[in-house]
């Protein structure tokens, strides 16, 4: 099983809306692609960036499962996040492998 995580700091004045357009459409387009069989949406707590940081975590089933993510689906779905919220965020992604 691999973690895809995206780790996603929102300016303040942003942070409301960019949460309502998450759960909205952010998580739920993900997860339609089929390539992930969980997700979940955490929110950063004492977290030392400036703005507010979320992280959004999808489980794959295997390593295969992102990579196709990450081709087919998610420069689609990065146009969308950009275009809805110009230079109100910063993001970076790692990909975890589980061990235990």
């Amino acid at each position: 099983m691999f973690l895809f995580n995206t780790t996603i700091m929102v300016e303040e004045p942003a942070h409301e809306e960019w949460l309502s357009w998450a759960r909205a459409y952010l998580v739920p387009e993900t997860m339609d692609s089929g390539c992930f069989v969980s997700s979940r949406l955490l929110r950063v707590v004492d977290s030392p960036n400036e703005g507010v940081t979320y992280c959004l975590q999808y489980v794959a089933d295997n390593r295969g499962k992102i990579d196709e993510f990450l081709t087919r689906h998610d420069p689609q779905i990065q146009r969308t996040h950009i275009a809805n919220f110009p230079n109100r965020f910063v993001s970076f992604s790692t990909i975890m492998e589980y061990i235990d």
